[in-house]
């Protein structure tokens, strides 16, 4: 864990004077944005040809799908089973390999089935990727866990929630299962006596006793607002020296304490939780190219652009730089497409 001090020590020392609401905010924060001059038959025949093309014209592959939105690719999608009566996922799937094609089937589905897809994947065959599960409930808004829930159903036969029971139990099963409900309180407007008593509550359950009562952990950080929790971190220094991140970081441990972890971090600062995410994947030996592509695939149309700016922020390089050097090929270029020229 020590890698994550310089996070934990900012989330402890600022309380909740850098939080942001996602409501006050209008510019767009993307780096994949729409294409003035779209016409979906035209992109349509441009990928007909490139997949065709002796050896595959991945440049075009690239060129046509990393610059256009997911609206877009949604009509491509149509145009070419239009075109030639066969799915475009199906045609690539056979033109392309390794990660390039990874990227590519994710950025032609919509956002909700990319959810859904890659919690299916987390929960397939031997073991759970319990981080993967805690990072997309963690991060996503009400609206968004719905979206993949119906989604799952569809694409899957089968209610998320029931393939979580299935594959985790004791209190990560109840976190992640709290969260599923997305039910969780998306109001901007703190309640400050809420705040004051919930902090306590966090205290005297954690920090102030022998044993730690998870039940009300797991309660006030799967219900509160991303703003109330700021602020209650913020009051949580007046029982404590040690702050609710150090706090939560001594009391917990494996699964459990990754996912209260990430709805702290995602709430104080989500672009750097995912910045954090992002060097972690590409820290030491070998890169772990399935985070790579998810983060950047699944935050390109809402705060890829904050993401690459917290990055240069928390590491002193850029996003860009560090894709260069830990990737390459094809695979390389889509990623850096998507990360835009800034």
């Amino acid at each position: 864990m020590a890698f994550f001090k310089k996070f934990l020590q900012k989330i402890d020392d600022d309380g909740s004077k850098g939080f942001k609401s996602s409501s006050e905010e209008t510019t767009y924060f993307g780096t994949v944005k729409t294409d003035p001059n779209f016409n979906a038959q035209n992109d349509a025949a441009k990928l007909k040809k490139a997949i065709e093309t002796k050896g595959v014209d991945e440049a075009t592959i690239v060129d046509v799908l990393a610059k256009r939105s997911n609206a877009q690719r949604q009509q491509i999608k149509e145009a070419y089973q239009q075109s030639t009566g066969k799915p475009l996922a199906d045609a690539l799937k056979k033109a392309l390999k390794s990660d390039f094609e990874e990227v590519v089937l994710a950025l032609l589905m919509t956002p909700p089935e990319y959810d859904a897809f890659e919690m299916k994947k987390a929960m397939k065959g031997i073991g759970t990727k319990e981080s993967v599960l805690s990072e997309i409930l963690g991060t996503r808004s009400n609206k968004e866990i719905n979206a993949m829930k119906t989604a799952f159903k569809e694409v899957y036969g089968e209610l998320l929630e029931e393939k979580i029971k299935g594959e985790v139990s004791g209190d990560i099963e109840t976190t992640l299962l709290a969260l599923c409900k997305a039910t969780r309180s998306e109001d901007y407007n703190i309640d400050d006596g809420l705040a004051k008593s919930d902090a306590k509550a966090l205290f005297e359950a954690g920090e102030n006793r022998v044993g730690t009562v998870c039940s009300v952990l797991i309660d006030v950080l799967t219900s509160r607002s991303e703003a109330q929790l700021s602020k209650i971190f913020q009051y949580y220094g007046k029982y404590s020296k040690e702050g609710v991140a150090k706090a939560l970081e001594s009391e917990l441990h494996g699964d459990l304490e990754d996912c209260l972890m990430t709805l702290v971090k995602s709430a104080w600062n989500k672009p750097a939780y995912f910045a954090e995410k992002l060097q972690l994947a590409m820290k030491g030996l070998g890169t772990n190219t399935d985070t790579l592509t998810r983060i950047i695939v699944s935050r390109s149309e809402i705060d890829l652009l904050k993401i690459i700016q917290e990055y240069k922020r928390m590491y002193g390089k850029t996003l860009q730089e560090a894709i260069l050097k830990e990737t390459g090929g094809d695979y390389e270029k889509i990623l850096l497409a998507l990360c835009g020229t800034q």
